[in-house]
């Protein structure tokens, strides 16, 4: 097994816990998210934070609404949904 490729997988695991987390505190939108990840010395790039929103979203952990913006188009908002909540305390409950 290859050290990089677990490396990956627990950086993934990782930031998908934190945007979990992100999202229990409120609906965000993806910017908002990785400003909130940067406070928290993660960087995160859009190009990393989308793919994981969408596997999140297939898995019934997210859903998301669209709002019109006063300058461009139109933006996704993310929140969990209850069974992202569900799953969430659960992973809070392993990481103790």
């Amino acid at each position: 097994m290859k050290v990089e490729n677990t490396k990956a997988q627990m950086r993934k695991g990782v930031l998908e816990y934190c945007i979990l987390g992100v999202l229990a505190q409120g609906e965000s939108y993806p910017s908002d998210i990785i400003g909130k990840l940067k406070e928290a010395k993660l960087i995160v790039v859009e190009g990393t934070l989308y793919p994981l929103l969408t596997r999140l979203k297939d898995a019934g952990l997210l859903t998301y609404r669209w709002e019109e913006s006063r300058s461009g188009p139109p933006r996704k908002y993310y929140k969990l949904t209850t069974v992202g909540q569900k799953f969430l305390t659960e992973l809070d409950q392993t990481w103790e």
